[in-house]
């Protein structure tokens, strides 16, 4: 180890875990700790993390890191906040304790208040480049009001905080100093205006969030203070916080115009930037803020699919038919391709381009002889298949995919990223740094304190490691495919049947 090395540490809070990640200004990763935490499902369709736990792992990571950082005499000059989007929390500002839950992104228990609000839903997605659906914060906010005892009240005098997990994280790690959030995260509120940049007075009163909670709005690479040393033993500059997707657009070197990537996490996203430009999808997709950086804001374009890698947690967590995930890979690659299963996994409904958060999973194709082996392999096809479709909305945008930049912890799987590539028939690119969400936030904070000059280092920090090129027959393609949107429209008729 280089003595007096300087280091940016990353700290990754994802829906599953939180890591922290020690980058050299040459993108190397020089150390990793990660720590899960639980899940909580309350009822059909909920989802809740305790953001005590939240933030006890990333307190736990961090001095990890730190430990490592002293130890191989490496100076630690500033600190990215990556993390999962719009899930929601609401604090006490006094004493920095949560009211509730962290409602996770995935919930889906506002579907019924989205559905009152269906005549808005044009306007709400001129304003903020959104759908309205339970997935985005401002719901989320509102319902934690309504339902913890005198809520409303204390927001109404001010004493509460709204956040998604960076605000948290950033409040807590300046010991309540400081209340901000950055633009990529802003935008994924439903409360966001992202043609005007600011938080918008029509959507807060329409969702009826109090504008008082809301977070101050600063850039990607922004001064977001410093961290009380009692919490992580020393003080350390937050130079950039950045919505764990958009990061990985950014660590991808996803920096031009057309750029795309696709990370495969607890869900599967779909990114391509789109530059200064503020493209509107007519495909159900989303327009969203890339990153802000040097007061000039860039956009993108996003199709978001809700359980990808969560699919597979299911496989090992609920029906244990899994002891590890890269036990899939060996497993799937055993079956042959006519196994004729197809698992549709809405478990917390579909994401784009259908937006059916009352959808639930559904296994076509059973008989007396399928095992675990052909759902763990159905269950990998669908996130490829769910992947697809959102390439399809983007082509009819008029955003055609040469090749797929993948990364995420999934991508590790080389049977997926073949069958990726064969579904899709298009190259699948992996790059050599797979942790390319703390990768992006790792190079924003760089960026803020001078380690380089320009973002696009990144591209040539971040070279493809391996290239899966598309093999599987135009015929055999055109049939999985078919009966895979066959399977999509029954579980969406039969989500009708049910309501």
């Amino acid at each position: 180890m280089n003595n007096n090395q300087n280091a940016v540490l990353s700290l990754d809070q994802g829906t599953t875990s939180s890591r922290a990640i020690l980058f050299s200004p040459e993108g190397q990763a020089l150390f990793t700790a990660q720590q899960e935490f639980a899940q909580h499902y309350p009822a059909n369709g909920w989802v809740e993390h305790e953001p005590q736990a939240i933030w006890d792992s990333c307190v736990a990571v961090c001095r990890e890191a730190l430990q490592f950082a002293a130890d191989n005499d490496i100076s630690v000059v500033s600190m990215a906040i990556v993390n999962q989007r719009e899930t929601t929390v609401v604090w006490n500002r006094k004493t920095g304790v949560p009211i509730y839950n962290a409602i996770v992104w995935q919930d889906r228990r506002t579907a019924d208040r989205c559905q009152q609000l269906a005549e808005h839903a044009i306007d709400i997605h001129q304003r903020t480049g959104l759908r309205l659906d339970p997935y985005f914060s401002a719901t989320k906010i509102s319902w934690i009001l309504d339902h913890v005892d005198g809520a409303r009240q204390l927001a109404a005098q001010g004493e509460l905080a709204f956040g998604t997990i960076d605000s948290f994280l950033i409040s807590q790690l300046t010991s309540g100093h400081i209340h901000a959030t950055d633009t990529t995260n802003a935008s994924r509120t439903n409360l966001f205006n992202i043609k005007t940049m600011n938080w918008d007075p029509h959507l807060c009163e329409l969702f009826d969030v109090p504008m008082s909670l809301l977070p101050e709005v600063k850039q990607s690479a922004d001064d977001y203070g410093v961290t009380d040393p009692a919490i992580l033993g020393q003080a350390i500059p937050i130079g950039a916080v950045v919505g764990d997707q958009q990061a990985a657009l950014i660590g991808q070197g996803g920096l031009t115009q057309g750029d795309a990537k696709v990370t495969f996490g607890t869900g599967c996203f779909a990114l391509v930037n789109t530059g200064q430009l503020c493209l509107a999808s007519k495909n159900n997709l989303l327009s969203t803020v890339a990153y802000s950086v040097a007061g000039t804001t860039h956009y993108a374009v996003e199709g978001a699919v809700f359980i990808a890698g969560a699919a597979v947690q299911w496989l090992r967590d609920e029906l244990g038919i899994l002891t590890h995930a890269a036990q899939s890979e060996a497993i799937a690659s055993s079956v042959n391709d006519d196994h004729g299963i197809v698992l549709v996994p809405a478990f917390t409904g579909l994401g784009a381009p259908h937006w059916q958060p009352d959808a639930r999973g559904a296994a076509f194709g059973l008989t007396r002889d399928t095992g675990s082996a052909e759902i763990i392999r159905a269950t990998l096809e669908s996130v490829c298949f769910q992947t697809v479709d959102l390439l399809d909305a983007m082509a009819m945008d008029g955003i055609q995919t040469r090749q797929i930049k993948v990364d995420g912890g999934m991508v590790a799987n080389n049977w997926l990223c073949q069958f990726l590539s064969d579904i899709a028939a298009v190259p699948v690119m992996r790059p050599r740094v797979m942790e390319t969400t703390a990768l992006g936030g790792a190079g924003l904070a760089m960026l803020q304190q001078g380690l380089i000059e320009d973002l696009s280092t990144l591209t040539t920090l971040n070279q493809i490691d391996r290239n899966y090129q598309p093999v599987m027959a135009d015929e055999v393609r055109t049939y999985k495919r078919k009966h895979w949107n066959a399977a999509v429209q029954a579980t969406l008729h039969m989500t009708q049947l049910t309501r």
